[in-house]
């Protein structure tokens, strides 16, 4: 927290003194995930796509929702020089043979982890690395 409500970069003017490589790293992965809502939304044909949806919303079927998972680091010299950011992408429909899951499973980087049914709905879960 530095001469703010928040982290650097948030606020025009940072009293802060963080080395120039960190700056703008906010706006990346920001415009990175709106990368990721742009195609995913291509995909399902439809604006029904969340990012990290409250419990209280009421979401249209068919439907994709997506949430950060982890993040990937590799090192070399004791040093991180490359990031990738997962997410649990869910596609949920009440069409247990759409063609969607396909679609998204031919994303690159992207992993088909599990099926699954409630509510007469039927979800699969992936794990895609953008």
């Amino acid at each position: 927290m530095c001469g703010g409500r928040g982290l650097c970069g948030l606020f025009r003017r940072s009293k802060c003194r963080v080395p120039a490589c960190f700056s703008g790293w906010e706006v990346s992965i920001m415009g990175q995930r709106q990368s990721l809502q742009t195609i995913l939304e291509t995909l399902l044909g439809s604006r029904n796509v969340y990012f990290q949806p409250p419990a209280t919303l009421r979401m249209q079927y068919p439907c994709i929702v997506y949430s950060r998972d982890r993040m990937d680091t590799k090192f070399a010299n004791n040093s991180a020089y490359a990031r990738k950011i997962s997410y649990q992408v869910t596609y949920i429909d009440r069409n247990p043979d759409s063609s969607i899951p396909d679609k998204i499973a031919d994303l690159p980087l992207c992993q088909h982890k599990t099926f699954f049914t409630a509510d007469n709905l039927n979800h699969d879960v992936f794990t895609l690395f953008f």
